[in-house]
């Protein structure tokens, strides 16, 4: 199946929007098990960062003991579950609408897990420095160009820079495994 190349765009103000019609869509559809509001992460949660046009969330839920149960209602309402992602041990990761042409990522990880509490201080950690911010665009922008239709060795040439970014904000990254290329 073909996949959406990699391209860094000017910050879309949309980008909000887009998250908070999916914020309550996803928070009515994991009512059951979230213990709390879905969360905007990623580059488009910053504000006047370049970043794919692709909208990331955070669904933080109880556990993921039902992890059958919320692929099947997700996908009911138009998720498209990866079940070969390398990190399925401790989230679900979805797209929306379709590998070619997405406007959402969607990972839903146990709320409190250090995963979640990286994605969420990296976002921060990058809407409160903006030279950090700057360095990790123009990271994702020479990416981008050296990988367009290489989703995962664009993710990959990423973890670095992540993990220095959320080591100086007194995180130690989990390490791990590269994603496929």
């Amino acid at each position: 199946m073909a996949d959406m190349g990699i391209e860094i765009a000017d910050h879309d103000s949309r980008w909000a929007e887009m998250f908070d019609e999916q914020r309550d869509r996803v928070s009515q559809v994991l009512a059951r098990w979230l213990v709390a509001p879905p969360e905007h992460i990623g580059s488009t949660a910053v504000s006047g960062l370049r970043a794919k046009p692709v909208v990331d969330i955070l669904a933080p839920v109880g556990s993921l003991v039902e992890r059958d149960v919320m692929v099947k209602v997700l996908s009911v309402d138009g998720w498209l579950y990866w079940p070969d992602d390398p990190k399925a041990d401790s989230r679900l990761w979805f797209l929306r609408p379709r590998p070619e042409k997405r406007t959402h990522h969607l990972q839903v990880i146990e709320h409190g897990h250090p995963q979640a509490r990286a994605l969420l201080v990296f976002r921060d950690a990058l809407r409160r420095d903006s030279a950090l911010a700057a360095r990790y665009e123009l990271l994702k922008e020479r990416l981008a160009r050296e990988n367009p239709t290489e989703r995962n060795a664009y993710t990959n040439g990423k973890a670095l820079f992540v993990a220095e970014a959320l080591r100086n904000a007194g995180i130690e990254a989990a390490v791990t495994k590269d994603l496929p290329e």
